[in-house]
């Protein structure tokens, strides 16, 4: 029997992060891709207020590899768009794309691949989004599988 992970993922032995909805270049992006892109690292803390240190890729950089609205072109009817981040498990959590850009935020959420210098663990990556400076870890989700750039309807 299939694990839920192993159903989510086209090849378990091979994770990888798909990026689809607004944008120019839907992208599928396996480990080893996302390894090559510029890392940095952030302080997180868990559920237990206990520091932790996670490795990854910056999500506006992602978002910018698949030619999402951001920076200069974040204005107007682009303000209304979203991300929504699914998992493995059927978790979702949802961000508006202000949220994410750097030229709106200090604060910078991450895809990572690491903690504390190891791989994550099982049950918690290959890939996790990594939210510093909220109250509750709750957007910080486990096992990331696909980013969806949508417009807000009403």
């Amino acid at each position: 029997m299939l694990s839920r992970q192993a159903t989510a993922q086209e090849n378990p032995a091979k994770p990888f992060l798909k990026v689809s909805g607004e944008v120019t270049t839907p992208l599928t992006l396996y480990a080893d891709d996302i390894t090559k892109m510029q890392h940095s690292t952030v302080i997180m803390k868990d559920r237990d207020g206990k520091e932790h240190s996670y490795t990854g890729v910056a999500i506006q950089d992602i978002l910018e590899r698949a030619g999402v609205t951001t920076g200069k072109q974040l204005r107007g009817e682009n303000l209304t768009k979203y991300l929504m981040v699914k998992c493995a498990d059927g978790y979702e959590v949802l961000f508006s794309l202000a949220e994410l850009d750097s030229s709106f935020t200090d604060r910078k959420v991450i895809l990572a691949d690491k903690t504390e210098g190891a791989p994550l663990p099982n049950g918690k990556g290959p890939f996790r989004l990594v939210v510093p400076g909220e109250k509750k870890p709750a957007r910080s989700s486990f096992q990331v599988t696909e980013f969806v750039v949508k417009f807000a309807k009403e």
